[in-house]
């Protein structure tokens, strides 16, 4: 049947049924509508669209900087569909938020991106051309895409916020989706999704003591009825426009003296009187009602009569899957079998195999053709020979097989990690990939192809990093029970004997340029080395040395060039905001020499760390941190050179690379690829915080485990740890570098950061703050001409962003002092004295907080420093407060408390300011007593003693797009 075939009896259908329902008013203007929808370029795709149409023509190039291009992996506990018939394999399943139609023998996909939340479940019509897939986010989206097309055709937002989907259905006749929200409290709602509303057609609430519904099903013989379950409660719905109505059925071991177990799957039987249920004893229930029921009768809505007649027997093993045919009744079970049973429960065929594990889902390759009639199908079903389609199963060990009824012919289809996908890397001159897993399994693709060339399963412990050496020879694996393989590349047998020298989990893993060292670095803390060594005329590698460098966990371990020759320079960043630099030349067996150790930071935490690629003279190291700044420090001294704002999509930088480059026309283009805890972005290098240079999209909602990127630069992966997949993104530089062009030039990204602008009121005041430090650097009752300049000194730089409304620490505004004093002295052995306004506004952006100064973040610190008065409150004693003002972090002197306060708390004229170099400290004691309450809360702390109007920050929303989704920057 082609597409247009379809869409017209599918609307046929629909308003069949739907006319004992709709009003006649109602049921033109849907007709209107979808009439009216022809005339757009999707619905005229859709209306031209045929089966094999998805993968015709050649793919398009993205207009985005990063575009999917492939997904390994998928998430073994959603079904997984077969959307093409005979001997064709097109399957559909879900890659973390993105559902994939893979054309397994033609080597292609095409991905449905449209969520920006993990795909929670999915439904395909009977005719699969239909599918609706929707999220567990709390601002969740259900979708119905077009598969003929590729197009979504439906998008319905908010279906149930808070908690996301657990279950959706859709209708024979195509016309009406059900979901049930996957709350405490579930919420079961029936759209009429052809139709342009946005609510419901009717709705209900279930009480909690039914379990967690989490599979539902129409009726395929009435779209106004359905059934869900959860392990305890079956439930049966009957719904109309005005309501929908539901029956719970009791059904306990008593009802029937036997244990019942918890129930799998329910489905309605082709005699439209029964429905089953199967359960994880190995039984079916049987649901009679007392006759047949019709259309006409159901939109009234009336009672339930339905209740449990029958709990049939029909293996030992736990049945995990329940379908029906139009003639047959299908179950699989926990023992990879699939059985086939006529309408009476009587056994028709069954097909298994040893290697086939607890069965998910089943999916046939086409519908059987329709019998005449279902009821004399029913009856003389045993006296007919046997026959269905092919079918796909897919099992909860991620092994989807492709299965031949004809000759019970297992053959499998896909085989993925059954844990998280933690580990990948990129072989350096070749298109290969190496992904590890917690399941122990190590995989080797071809990524160009894409295909799958050699693999080995570790029984012993789950693979929790891995390293390529640069010349190409080695893998190395780490292991979370502590263990290190060193692998050959190609075959991925080992090299040596594993070792076993960390107490835990090896959580880095990196070979040094010349291939001569490998260290890890392991959730204990340490830092443990490996050096390859001559031994009898042959190289092979040993144990060097391990140390506890720092006593929180470590971020980073990097590998570098010694400035002054080949040598290997070895650095590790951890959490204890420590930059450690270890001596290899002057380490031997079992003693690993420390040359520096540098704390890089004073409030925020470093994640990551990478070589900073080489712009001029001065080489740099580069950080990110977790107030989303990044920082140079210079390779040698280890001084903090530059602050600079960092991407700000959510949340932090999690890892850093630099992308490599097969440029050779422009050397001195460089960009860096980065992770953030859900999504993967580009940024063009240098850094200078303009965020206009930095694009990011959502990669994988629940979290980013790793980051690789390919020889030539052409590819970033990333890995998706708990939802197992791993996505290859097509890199397009050229798209990046438009949009930083569009963000405009010089000062133009900086002054849409300030607030208002460059005609706002925010710039105007700075402006006048820049010009009153110039009056007073001169004097401010000097009489002789003033020289108006366009600079100030550097030591006014406080002042200033203190007026502003950003209160630097000491060592913030030594850092920002320095930053300045040194911008020009390795090229000209100079140091700057002054600064203007354009170079004065981009230090600000850069160094203040990324999102300002919250009432959460002031909360927090009393949660940690107060403790609970009589009326439950956290509060700072006033005493407590000042001696920790005196005594801790960059302690204060009385005497600069007293000024400070004197400030603050200073009663004077309307408009005036005080200055702490002229304020008199001498009544401070008494102004304290007087103006600070004995017990301080945080709201009173911000608004009386500080005088900050602070607001909650608002919540940030995720702009979708139906192709693509990525959030954007705010600060």
């Amino acid at each position: 049947m082609d597409s247009s075939d379809a869409t017209s009896k599918m609307s046929q259908d629909g308003r069949t049924h739907q006319e004992a329902a709709v009003p006649p008013q109602q049921e033109q203007q849907q007709q209107r509508s979808w009439e009216g929808d022809r005339h757009d370029g999707s619905a005229s795709l859709l209306w031209v669209a045929r089966p094999g149409l998805l993968f015709q023509g050649d793919k398009q190039s993205s207009c985005h900087p990063l575009s999917l291009s492939w997904a390994l992996g998928y998430n073994s506990s959603l079904a997984v569909h077969s959307l093409a018939g005979g001997e064709d394999r097109v399957l559909l399943y879900v890659c973390s938020h993105t559902a994939v139609i893979h054309d397994i023998l033609g080597g292609r996909q095409y991905h449905l991106q449209g969520h920006a939340n993990t795909i929670s479940c999915l439904c395909v019509s009977e005719d699969r051309r239909w599918v609706a897939t929707a999220d567990g986010g709390p601002d969740p989206l259900v979708i119905v895409w077009d598969t003929f097309s590729g197009v979504p055709v439906r998008t319905i937002f908010d279906s149930h916020p808070g908690g996301g989907v657990a279950a959706v259905a859709i209708s024979r006749d195509v016309r009406y989706l059900v979901t049930i929200s996957a709350g405490r409290a579930q919420k079961v709602c029936v759209w009429r999704w052809t139709s342009p509303t946005e609510s419901p057609v009717c709705s209900t609430e279930l009480r909690s003591e039914f379990g967690l519904q989490d599979f539902v099903v129409f009726n395929p013989q009435n779209p106004y009825e359905f059934v869900s379950n959860s392990k305890t409660q079956v439930i049966f719905y009957l719904w109309s426009d005005a309501r929908l109505q539901y029956s719970t059925p009791p059904l306990t071991k008593q009802t029937f003296n036997s244990v019942v177990g918890h129930f799998s799957q329910s489905a309605f039987h082709f005699n439209n009187v029964q429905a089953l249920t199967g359960t994880s004893a190995g039984k079916l229930v049987v649901w009679d009602t007392a006759r047949a029921r019709s259309l006409s009768e159901e939109v009234q809505v009336q009672p339930h009569s339905t209740k449990a007649t029958k709990l049939v027997p029909m293996q030992r093993s736990s049945i995990t899957v329940l379908t029906v045919l139009e003639s047959c009744i299908v179950t699989g079970d926990v023992k990879g079998r699939v059985k086939f049973y006529n309408g009476r429960l009587q056994l028709l065929a069954c097909y298994s195999h040893s290697s086939v594990g607890p069965i998910c889902s089943i999916s046939f390759s086409k519908p059987p053709p329709e019998p005449p009639d279902a009821t004399s199908a029913c009856s003389s079903a045993s006296h007919q020979p046997f026959t269905t389609g092919n079918f796909i199963l897919s099992t909860s060990d991620a092994t989807v097989l492709h299965v031949a009824t004809d000759g019970t012919n297992f053959e499998k289809v896909m085989e993925e990690a059954k844990k998280a996908t933690t580990s990948i890397a990129c072989h350096p001159w070749q298109a290969l990939l190496a992904v590890g897993s917690h399941c122990g399994l190590l995989k080797v693709w071809d990524y160009q192809q894409p295909k799958y060339l050699v693999s080995r399963i570790f029984t012993e412990a789950g693979i929790q990093c891995l390293s390529y050496d640069p010349e190409g020879c080695f893998l190395a694996a780490g292991f979370t029970d502590g263990s290190v393989y060193i692998l050959d590349a190609i075959s991925l047998q080992s090299c040596c004997e594993a070792f076993r020298f960390s107490w835990g989990a090896v959580t880095h893993i990196s070979f040094s340029h010349d291939s001569e060292y490998l260290v890890t670095a392991d959730e204990k803390y340490a830092v443990t080395v490996y050096k390859r060594v001559l031994q009898n005329g042959q190289r092979c590698w040993e144990h060097l040395a391990g140390l506890h460098s720092h006593y929180k966990p470590i971020r980073s371990i990097l590998f570098g060039v010694q400035l002054d020759s080949n040598e290997p320079r070895l650095l590790s960043l951890g959490e204890d905001r420590q930059l450690v630099e270890y001596d290899l030349s002057s380490s031997s067996k079992d003693r690993l020499v420390i040359s520096h150790r540098d704390r890089v930071e004073q409030v925020a935490v470093p994640l990551c760390l990478a070589w900073y690629p080489q712009f001029g003279t001065e080489s740099f190291i580069l950080t990110a941190n977790s107030c989303y700044k990044m920082k140079l420090y210079n390779t040698t001294t280890k001084m903090c050179r530059k602050t600079l704002l960092g991407p700000t999509y959510g949340s932090p930088l999690e890892k850093i690379q630099i992308l490599p480059t097969m440029n050779t026309m422009e050397p001195q283009k460089c960009y860096l690829a980065y992770i953030t805890k859900d999504k993967v972005g580009l940024q063009i290098l240098p850094v200078d915080g303009n965020p206009h240079k930095s694009s990011a999209f959502i990669c994988h909602p629940d979290g980013v485990s790793d980051l690789a990127c390919s020889y030539d630069g052409r590819y970033i992966f990333t890995a998706g740890g708990n939802d197992r997949t791993v996505l290859k993104w097509e890199v397009n530089l050229n798209a990046l570098e438009a949009a930083a062009s569009l963000g405009g030039e010089d000062l133009v990204p900086f002054y849409s950061l300030l607030e208002g602008g460059r005609e706002g009121e925010f710039f105007r005041e700075l402006e006048d703050y820049f010009y009153y430090v110039q009056l007073r650097s001169q004097g401010i009752d000097a009489l002789e001409t003033r020289q108006v300049s366009t600079h100030i000194p550097l030591e006014e730089i406080p002042s200033v962003m203190r007026a502003m409304g950003f209160y630097p620490s000491e060592e913030e505004i030594e850092e920002m002092i320095n930053e300045v004093k040194f911008s020009e002295y390795v090229d000209t052995g100079e140091q700057v004295t002054k600064i203007n306004l354009g170079d004065f506004i981009k230090l600000y952006i850069n160094h203040r907080p990324a999102f300002g100064l919250s009432m959460k973040a002031i909360r927090r610190a009393f949660q940690v420093l107060g403790y609970d008065n009589e009326n439950g409150d956290k509060v700072i004693d006033r005493g407590d407060l000042l001696l920790l003002l005196q005594c801790r972090g960059e302690h204060m002197t009385e005497n600069e408390l007293a000024q400070c306060l004197a400030a603050l708390l200073g009663r004077h004229s309307a408009g005036g300011r005080f200055d702490l170099d002229t304020c008199d400290p001498s009544g401070a004691a008494a102004l304290t007593e007087e103006e600070i309450p004995e017990e301080i809360t945080a709201e009173r702390f911000t608004a009386d003693i500080l005088g900050l109007p602070i607001a909650e920050p608002e919540k940030r929303t995720v702009k979708i797009n139906e192709q693509l989704i990525c959030e954007d920057s705010e600060l």
